[in-house]
């Protein structure tokens, strides 16, 4: 028998490793919590096969970054913020960071406070009114909470330091307790009667909206406005990762993230 050509020797070798390959090329992703709905949906819409993609992990962004820098393994990190992507970027010139979407902080309020885009900063500044947010620091949702404090300075000088003291952290923290067994986190501040108003992510409003009654969602004015800016990395370059990013980022990606409430970044108008 004649010996074999050189290009199928390659290709028999690049058959007996498949299995191994399929393995490596398992897809991990591990995103904000803010993302469960927009990254769930698009990891269905992916096309890949459905054993090549593992149960994505969700959480506040900060905790998740440190559970990746702890050993977690990670394919790509979608954060709340640039910051966490930045971090896990620092160091390697080979993970670059993107700018995936944007969002926006409302106010989810009981309907009884009378909260309204006019007189947002005098009803936060009651003291009868409770105010939660989430973690600084460990959840960019608090930073971006604290972000608008610092905003509301500018409008009534002695603001920032009345709402910080004010903001009780219900969300997002390290060894932040789930108020309500099988709800999510902010509908369970509301459910356990913890606050009266929660400043959160816009796109976040609808579904808690759904499931506790008398809540409305909040713009905030203008002099107060806060705009969340989501970073993705992709930590280990292999072809599905860089797939699903590109994905992402793809007119159809962009579409599915608009449709869960996010402001997408690379749609065209």
């Amino acid at each position: 028998m004649p010996p074999l050509r050189p290009c199928l020797l390659v290709l028999c070798a690049l058959l007996a490793l498949l299995p191994f390959s399929s393995r490596a090329d398992t897809l991990r992703v591990i995103a904000a919590g803010s993302l469960s709905g927009a990254f769930t949906d698009l990891l269905h819409r992916f096309p890949a096969g459905e054993d090549s993609i593992a149960a994505p992990e969700f959480g506040p962004s900060g905790l998740m970054r440190q559970k990746i820098e702890a050993g977690a393994p990670a394919d790509l990190l979608a954060s709340a913020d640039m910051e966490q992507a930045r971090r896990l970027a620092a160091g390697h010139p080979e993970r670059m960071v993107v700018l995936l979407t944007r969002n926006r902080l409302c106010a989810l309020a009981r309907t009884e406070v009378g909260l309204t885009s006019d007189n947002m900063l005098d009803r936060l500044l009651d003291p009868a009114v409770r105010l939660a947010t989430s973690t600084p620091g460990a959840d960019p949702g608090g930073d971006y909470a604290w972000a608008m404090f610092a905003r509301a300075e500018a409008v009534h000088p002695g603001a920032r330091a009345a709402l910080e003291a004010k903001a009780l952290k219900l969300v997002g923290g390290p060894n932040t307790p789930l108020l309500v067994p099988g709800k999510g986190a902010v509908e369970g501040v509301f459910l356990a009667d913890r606050a009266d108003v929660m400043l959160g992510y816009c796109s976040g409003s609808a579904p808690v909206m759904r499931g506790v009654p008398n809540l409305v969602s909040v713009t905030l004015p203008p002099a107060l406005t806060v705009g969340a800016a989501y970073g993705m990395v992709v930590l280990d370059p292999k072809p599905v990762a860089l797939r699903f990013a590109l994905f992402v980022m793809s007119e159809t990606g962009q579409g599915v993230l608009r449709a869960h409430g996010f402001d997408p970044v690379a749609l065209a108008p």
